[in-house]
């Protein structure tokens, strides 16, 4: 059976071109994050990030930081 435990999922209020942009910003940088996504589609704005190492608070806390509206995703 395959591990899931690095896919973080995360409700968010992140819902146009300009987050996005900040988004990039934030996570392009972090050689923690493998690669993620945004759905902006979807009514909870999921954020979707592969990461080995970092947890949820971690990724919920540099949200948080920044202005934007960000839990997990049960």
């Amino acid at each position: 059976m395959e591990n899931f435990d690095h896919i973080l999922l995360f409700k968010t209020n992140i819902n146009c071109e300009g987050d996005k942009q900040l988004l990039h910003t934030l996570l392009d940088t972090n050689a923690d994050i493998k690669c993620w996504s945004v759905d902006m589609e979807d009514t909870d704005c999921v954020l979707r990030i592969v990461s080995y190492t970092l947890s949820h608070p971690q990724i919920i806390e540099l949200l948080n930081n920044h202005g934007y509206y960000c839990c997990e995703l049960t």
